[in-house]
């Protein structure tokens, strides 16, 4: 008999959980699926993007407040547990955040893995959520790291010889990562140029994106396309709330653009991942 239906999703920071995949897990949510999130960093080096929010006392207490600000946006998400895997904001490559012995990206690998593998043991998901292995246009090093130790932890969390003393086995069936949608970013960018508005991309960067990504999962999430600007505005240290790029169109018209978020099935313990699918669960046996 199969547990309950279980969603894990690996993120970096605060905030990164909003604007990736935020409408897919309000809709599993919605569905009796257990989300789980795990936020392997506090976000202590984000820049304040929000002029209203640049403050002393907000420099001064930024762990504390991307946390509230966190814990903001999961509640509007659905997240029913978020753990925070207890590692310090790495910063940018060779910044001084960077070599912090706090940091994630100067942390032990088999240390940071074995905390993942206890929380994949203890909430046992079938699904994992997590980011790619190209990150080449945006390569923080805790978005690296957090790809490094998802992958590990995903193949050591069902052996039993691998940290005995984070729990008993268990083995999720399968594991995705994030894609940006570049339909989703062109149909933007082509609204904002019909209605004669100034696109926060420019034509340079449009003529850059790749024709497509490779994706294998689409999932619908018509009637949550909301959530992510919802809890995005929820992080008010980092999210300016007159950025064109996440509320610059009519609601009306962004209505109008692609209701998906996209995967990419990387590891499927149930079968290929050479597929065409439409839900992260596909094939997954129902909960007994």
């Amino acid at each position: 008999m199969v547990e309950r239906r279980c969603l894990l999703t690996v993120h970096a920071h605060p905030d990164d959980e909003s604007s990736k995949g935020a409408a897919t897990v309000a809709r599993y949510r919605d569905q009796g699926v257990h989300t789980v999130l795990v936020c392997c960093t506090g976000g202590e080096e984000g820049d304040i993007l929000n002029p209203a929010m640049d403050k002393p006392e907000v420099r001064e207490n930024m762990a504390e407040t991307r946390r509230a600000e966190l814990a903001a946006a999961t509640s509007i998400i659905g997240y029913e547990e978020v753990v925070m895997l207890g590692y310090r904001d790495s910063g940018m490559p060779d910044s001084e955040a960077n070599k912090n012995p706090e940091c994630f990206a100067m942390a032990p690998l088999d240390e940071a893995v074995g905390r993942l593998v206890e929380v994949i043991r203890r909430v046992r998901p079938q699904i994992m959520v997590t980011y790619p292995d190209e990150q080449t246009r945006y390569p923080h090093p805790d978005h690296l790291r957090v790809h490094e130790i998802s992958a590990i932890a995903f193949e050591a969390a069902g052996d039993r010889e691998a940290h005995p003393d984070a729990g008993e086995p268990y083995a999720p069936a399968k594991m995705y990562y994030t894609v940006w949608s570049v339909n989703r970013m062109r149909a933007m960018h082509e609204k904002f140029v019909e209605l004669g508005l100034e696109s926060p991309f420019s034509e340079e960067r449009i003529a850059r994106m790749p024709t497509e990504v490779s994706y294998t999962t689409s999932v619908d999430i018509t009637g949550y396309d909301h959530i992510r600007a919802d809890a995005l505005r929820a992080h008010a240290t980092q999210v300016d709330p007159t950025s064109r790029m996440w509320f610059g169109l009519p609601p009306e018209v962004e209505k109008a653009l692609p209701h998906s978020d996209e995967y990419q099935l990387a590891r499927n313990r149930l079968g290929l991942t050479d597929v065409v699918e439409d839900d992260l669960f596909a094939g997954v046996p129902e909960a007994g």
